[in-house]
């Protein structure tokens, strides 16, 4: 099975799945219209963390309601697999058109491929942010397959060049979850680094409010204390999300207030505490210098911190986040990388090179402004949204 059947079949039984337990749960409603207006209305409202409801305080649930409330604990997570791949239909638009669109066009020019197809098909590839050194050998084995297996119109040398690019993403492994991996007891610790500009400070308030929803004590560090309105910037974050934030005075030692942060993290019992760094990187000696020493002082407090490093690159950089991984790949030891504002690129390779030349994985990816638009990154949903959407559109 191609890569294109296998996403068109994967999100077509996502689709199938989601139907009978829709229909069940509206079996299963109350008749009274009563009854479901005032479902409604609690619906809409947000429920608060680990709170206990009336009934459940005077009453205990019949056997009846308790297998209710386990088809509705079912439904979300549908609901949210469908929510996720239509984020990244929509998210990926630009790149979409960009890359599948340039790709269908060459189909037109072409009836048989030659090495005048196959020179566009490079430029297309490396202005898609796959990189000349990715682009140039998936194209050489591409070419080869298409000697062994007869291949010889631009369609299937177009397939044969996109399994060939998303093969590699998957031999360089996927066995790294997305989502934070938080240790068994204490702070998790989540030192986040990247050029200012980068959606840095965002991608924090993001990830700070994804964990809070999920019921977890979040804690925000200020240490990007160089930029001029950076902790000013995080402050009005965190009011906005509820959760606390320790900061220091502009022009303060960043290693000084990770130590406060992080002691006032293991003292107040938070879940994770998430720091902020300064992005500069006129000099990389200075940069490697005061990361090297912000990791030191966080092990005095705890020894295994941070648990985890992400880099946070602009996808409309390009090439250049390419560079930056790797000036921060020196400078300190990373565990994955978040892409941010994809939806605003039309180019969405640049994943490939990521995973190729660096081997680390992306955790997170940035499909639109608003919070719950940061999503953890999953190549099927990613694949589905470059190479297929919304085939009417």
């Amino acid at each position: 099975m191609g890569l294109f059947d296998y996403l068109r079949n994967k999100f077509s039984k996502k689709k199938k799945d989601e139907t009978p337990v829709q229909e069940e749960e509206k079996k299963e409603e109350t008749p009274s219209e009563e009854v479901s207006s005032e479902s409604e209305k609690k619906a809409e409202e947000p429920a608060p963390v680990s709170s206990i409801s009336e009934k459940e305080e005077t009453e205990k649930p019949s056997e009846e309601e308790k297998a209710r409330e386990d088809k509705k604990e079912e439904l979300p997570s549908e609901e949210k697999k469908i929510e996720n791949k239509e984020a990244y239909v929509q998210g990926m638009k630009k790149a979409r058109r960009g890359f599948l669109y340039r790709l269908k066009s060459l189909t037109g020019m072409f009836r048989k491929v030659n090495e005048e197809y196959f020179d566009e098909l490079e430029e297309i590839l490396i202005e898609a942010d796959v990189g000349t050194e990715l682009t140039f050998r998936v194209i050489d084995e591409a070419k080869k397959d298409a000697k062994t297996f007869k291949k010889d119109t631009p369609e299937e040398i177009n397939r044969l060049v996109i399994e060939r690019l998303f093969a590699g993403y998957e031999e360089k492994g996927q066995d790294v979850p997305a989502d934070v991996r938080f240790v068994k007891e204490g702070p998790t610790v989540l030192l986040t680094v990247g050029v200012n500009g980068g959606g840095k400070t965002t991608t924090i308030a993001k990830l700070a409010w994804r964990y809070k929803n999920q019921g977890k004590k979040v804690l925000l560090v200020a240490a990007d204390t160089f930029r001029a309105g950076a902790t000013t910037q995080l402050e009005v974050w965190t009011e906005r999300i509820g959760v606390d934030v320790v900061t220091g005075p502009d022009g303060c030692d960043p290693s000084s207030l990770c130590y406060d942060g992080l002691k006032k993290a293991k003292e107040g019992n938070y879940d994770l505490v998430i720091v902020d760094t300064a992005g500069r990187l006129q000099n990389k000696v200075n940069l490697m210098n005061e990361l090297a020493k912000m990791r030191r002082v966080m092990t005095k407090i705890i020894p295994e911190a941070p648990h985890e490093t992400f880099l946070v690159i602009d996808a409309n950089t390009g090439q250049n986040g390419i560079e930056q991984a790797k000036v921060f790949k020196e400078a300190t030891p990373l565990t994955g990388i978040v892409i941010t504002k994809m939806d605003g690129t039309s180019k969405g390779g640049i994943i490939l090179p990521i995973r190729d030349k660096l081997g680390i994985p992306v955790r997170f990816i940035g499909l639109g402004e608003k919070m719950e638009d940061l999503k953890e990154f999953d190549l099927d949903d990613y694949l589905y949204g470059l190479l297929i959407g919304d085939e009417n559109e």
